[in-house]
């Protein structure tokens, strides 16, 4: 893959000035955007105060001290008290004008006898007033266009101009976004996805993107077998396909490809009968009562999808002996406005990358292993009329408005058969990945992720609103690019394949240049199926983004009639952006818009990938306007982390993040916390005299903001974790879901010991919390210490 290495660039610094601007490093105001400042003065401002410093520094006044608005008490550090306020730690340089007030002897009077009057030194007076006026005139001149020919050094010629922001953005409209979908639908008959692939990467390459290639890798699929799944009622004999309708040659002509692609990837295949035991949503405790009460050892687990990851509750049911599980989603779980009674969905049991590679890339040469089934367990979803039949009862169960949930009666006993046919095969995966350089950063990426259609794939068309908007960002951004600006920090764009079967082409690519990606990468941008609802836009970010993320979507919504409060969470989300959150600790963010009553429902329903409701995405946005206001939040924050001098991340929102995880919960010891309050001390000193170089002309050198920027992009790695459950995100600093504050894995651990004799599973939780806090308070104590011993080497 010597070619796929050439394509990322790794070089060093380049000898070109950085651009500054005036950051304030600890807080954002509220509906703030590029689209109200101006930089020529905010630049401006910054020549006549960094001025009037140079006339007024005293020899040998080399530092600034901080006077901060409030003096913080960092002495305490074991204390446990979670004091959540805000801090608002000071940017400006102490003593500015300060001296002149403190010290008298800087202006000293002199007082003289007037002169004589006489003739000759009025003449003299006239002629030198007319001449200081004449000078004062020319050095005006001389002033102004030397300073509107030269820019200053707070303006580097590598800066976008804040106007720049919103020209680029004005020319994304959301009728180019909807020809741009409906042709790349026409495309996704084919039999593979190598035509999605070229008309992608031809449609690039027009548009004038750099170095544009595949990148292929031949992996291990899942895929349908030659016929359709079946579930056999062993009492009567009757034979029923996966949405519920009898076993019939008609019934396989008139839905084949729904029937075929409803399947769970990589899992088990074969025959079994056994009893249908209902586990609810598989929660730990519900399969403590149940093996109490019944043998679980080869019987079939009913399970309702949602909640807790799948990956988990199958783990969960193997541990139990189920050798069968029949998952479907119960319709009290969706909104009453959804109908899905009869439809089927697709799993993947994958939790990422080509399963015969495990860790490592599927490069020419590689080891393969045989892991064609990812778990012990016959997996084959069902819809819900097929589960009212199981339990004989009636499809309708709303009464009075008020849903009653499937469930099987515990005095009654169904005996089943289930049949699951899937193969596996290897077959090419190919990712589109496309470059725009840096200009004085090059070696410093932007990741752009969309995906395309994958072949052997259910249908939906997500993929193509996904593949539209990071194309209309392209036009946009290379439109500008043909005039000559360039961003500072290079921007990858990529279109990943193998997304359905979990993952695949990014954790490929991933795994290939970890070396690279783990140095260089500074953000990844998910455009993984923007449009899942038209009534709310629901916002995806790491904490050290969510000011950034919250601010671009308030100065939306101020724009908009009517918009939601500002939802903006770090929870596991599905798409390509896992691998860079969880092997790389990346700092992510992604903008979707979702409908309201679908985020009131049951986590990790978004697992199922529905045949048929993924087709409707000109339903819910017919004059794609949805999409275009994605792809400007999407495009303005791209645009902000790869032209800002100082990265847009925000430190101490990180160990504030962390105190919240912890806040109220009674399992955490006190060196959990202590721990905890000294990371937000080190965050906040960080963020107050690390981040405030930036507003201050005289420490503006390159290599202090390329030190400062590469602490910034690596504060999340210290919370990547080595082992955790199933389907859980090994970055703890994100949620299992919006309804719970907690880290995930003690979450989980607590339930866990609930069934077993001892804490161990607990303590051993625990310990991975501790040691990930631990290590980011070093990390910002080691940074401190790293700018401290340059200041002392330049003084």
């Amino acid at each position: 893959m010597g070619e796929n290495e050439a394509s990322l660039p790794n070089t060093s610094l380049q000898g070109k000035k950085m651009a500054y601007q005036k950051v304030n490093a600890d807080q954002r105001a509220p509906g703030h955007s590029q689209y109200l400042d101006n930089d020529d003065l905010q630049a401006t401002a910054l020549d006549l105060e960094w001025d009037m410093e140079k006339e007024l520094e005293e020899p040998g006044f080399d530092q600034f001290r901080l006077d901060r608005a409030e003096n913080q008490n960092l002495e305490n550090s074991e204390t446990a008290d979670l004091n959540l306020d805000s801090i608002q730690p000071a940017t400006s340089p102490k003593g500015r004008f300060q001296r002149l007030q403190e010290e008298s002897e800087y202006v000293t009077r002199y007082t003289r006898s007037a002169p004589k009057s006489n003739p000759c030194n009025f003449c003299r007076l006239s002629k030198m007033l007319c001449t200081a006026i004449i000078l004062f005139i020319f050095g005006i001149l001389i002033g102004y266009y030397a300073h509107k020919n030269c820019p200053s050094n707070a303006t580097s010629s590598g800066t976008l101009d804040l106007q720049l922001y919103q020209e680029i953005l004005k020319t994304i409209q959301a009728e180019d976004i909807k020809n741009s979908f409906r042709n790349l639908i026409q495309l996704y008959k084919s039999e593979d996805d190598v035509e999605i692939s070229k008309k992608i990467k031809t449609h690039w390459t027009s548009l004038g993107l750099e170095d544009v290639q595949f990148v292929n890798y031949s992996v291990l699929l899942s895929l349908p077998g030659p016929s359709p799944s079946s579930v056999t009622l062993s009492s009567s004999g009757q034979c029923f396909h996966p949405n519920g309708q009898p076993c019939s040659e008609e019934a396989r002509k008139h839905g084949s490809q729904d029937l075929l692609y409803s399947y769970a990837a990589y899992s088990a295949k074969g025959t079994l009968e056994g009893e249908v035991i209902d586990v609810g949503y598989g929660k730990a405790d519900d399969l403590k009562r149940i093996k109490k009460m019944k043998n679980t050892t080869n019987q079939i687990a009913l399970l309702k999808l949602g909640k807790l990851p799948l990956l988990y509750k199958l783990s969960l049911l193997e541990k139990a002996g189920f050798g069968g599980v029949l998952l479907y989603i119960d319709p009290c779980d969706l909104p009453k406005t959804t109908n899905l009674s009869y439809d089927t969905f697709m799993v993947s049991l994958n939790p990422g990358g080509d399963p015969s590679t495990p860790g490592y890339p599927s490069v020419d040469g590689s080891f393969r292993q045989n892991r064609s089934d990812l778990t012990s367990l016959l997996v084959q979803p069902i819809s819900a009329s097929l589960v009212a039949k199981l339990i004989s009862s009636p499809q309708d169960r709303t009464k009075n408005g008020v849903c009653s949930p499937l469930e099987l009666p515990n005095n009654e006993e169904r005996i089943v058969n289930m049949q699951v046919q899937t193969v596996t095969k290897f077959k090419t995966v190919t990712n589109v990945v496309g470059y725009l350089k840096g200009l004085t950063s090059p070696d410093r990426y932007v990741i752009v992720g969309s995906h395309h259609h994958t072949a052997y794939s259910y249908n939906g068309q997500e993929w193509a609103s996904s593949t539209a908007i990071i194309t209309a960002f392209i036009r946009a951004l290379m439109l500008r690019v043909k005039r000559g600006w360039r961003p500072d920090r290079t921007i990858v764009f990529c279109s990943w394949g193998g997304t359905t079967f979990g993952n695949i082409g990014s954790y490929e690519w991933g795994e290939e240049f970890k070396k690279v990606l783990q140095r260089n990468v500074v953000a990844y941008v998910s455009l993984h199926s923007p449009i899942r609802g038209n009534s709310s836009l629901y916002s995806v970010s790491s904490p050290s983004l969510q000011q950034l993320v919250a601010e671009k979507s308030n100065f939306n919504c101020s724009r908009r009639a009517h918009c939601p409060g500002t939802n903006v969470s770090s929870v596991q989300i599905r798409g390509d952006a896992d691998y860079f959150i969880n092997h790389l600790g990346v700092p992510t963010v992604q903008f979707a818009y979702e409908d309201i009553k679908a985020l009131e429902s049951p986590s990790f329903l978004s697992e199922a990938l529905f045949l048929k409701r993924a087709t409707k995405i000109e339903e819910m946005d017919p004059f794609f306007n949805l999409h275009e206001t994605i792809t400007k939040l999407s495009g303005e924050v791209i645009l902000q982390i790869a032209n800002e001098p100082v990265l847009p991340f925000n430190a101490l929102d990180i160990a504030l993040e962390v105190q919240n995880n912890l806040k109220g919960d009674q399992l955490n010891p006190h060196q959990l916390l202590a721990l905890a309050s000294r990371l937000r001390e080190s965050a906040q000193v960080f963020q107050s005299d690390e981040m405030r170089p930036a507003n201050d002309p005289k420490e503006r050198a390159p290599i202090r903001v390329r030190m400062l920027n590469d602490i910034l992009q690596d504060m999340e790695k210290s919370f990547l974790v080595q082992q955790v459950p199933p389907g859980f995100y090994r970055n703890i600093l994100y949620h299992i879901d919006e309804k719970t504050s907690q880290f995930s894995i003690l979450l989980e651990a607590s339930e866990h010991c609930k069934s077993l004799p001892s804490n161990e599973t607990l303590q051993e939780a625990l310990s991975e919390v501790l040691n990930s806090i631990n290590s980011a308070q070093v990390y910002f104590k080691a940074g401190l210490d790293v700018f401290e011993n340059v200041l002392v080497g330049k003084n």
